[in-house]
């Protein structure tokens, strides 16, 4: 039922989930990468942007001159997002956890909407948009197969426990990519 994703050797090279992950303490912690503020180096270049919350309004949407009122009737606050450079892309990173039914259930199945919401505010840049779940692995349960299906048709993503740093389009460090 993995269909994005698998532990194992993967994981050294991805965003490991540990409840609140966090993706900038994650990317300081890899060799070569350096985040200051909201900017990405590898290797002293520049390659990703990275926001939470309200900074995606008050520095990313600011700095492309782009007033939300005027596209989305209501703000959407992404757990993380990260704007590679190369591929032109701003990555939503929702991370979910669960260890008992709740709430989170019914949230999966908003990614479409969201997705379209985002791609809405950065049409006029021409920015990209990728949606990605980071879930715990409750949600590798059978009762969450239809919902992870869905996610698939409305072309949105999720992984178990961790992302692979290339799906963001990131580069990944040397003394990582033998082991």
């Amino acid at each position: 039922m993995i269909k994005s994703g698998r532990g194992g050797g993967n994981t050294r090279t991805g965003l490991v989930f540990e409840g609140k992950t966090d993706l900038t303490t994650f990317l300081n912690s890899k060799t070569g990468y350096k985040v200051e503020k909201d900017k990405v180096h590898f290797e002293g270049e520049l390659v990703a942007r990275v926001f939470k919350k309200h900074s995606f309004y008050s520095v990313f949407l600011k700095e492309l001159g782009i007033n939300w009122e005027n596209c989305i009737s209501r703000r959407l606050f992404p757990d993380d997002c990260i704007f590679v450079l190369t591929n032109n892309t701003l990555f939503i990173i929702e991370c979910k956890f669960q260890q008992v039914e709740g709430s989170v259930d019914e949230k999966l199945q908003t990614c479409d909407f969201k997705k379209k919401q985002y791609q809405k505010l950065l049409s006029k840049a021409n920015i990209d948009v990728e949606y990605i779940y980071l879930l715990s692995g409750w949600f590798a349960k059978p009762a969450y197969k239809d919902v992870l299906d869905y996610i698939h048709s409305v072309n949105c993503h999720y992984y178990f426990e961790y992302i692979p740093l290339t799906k963001l389009g990131l580069p990944i460090p040397q003394d990582e990519v033998n082991d």
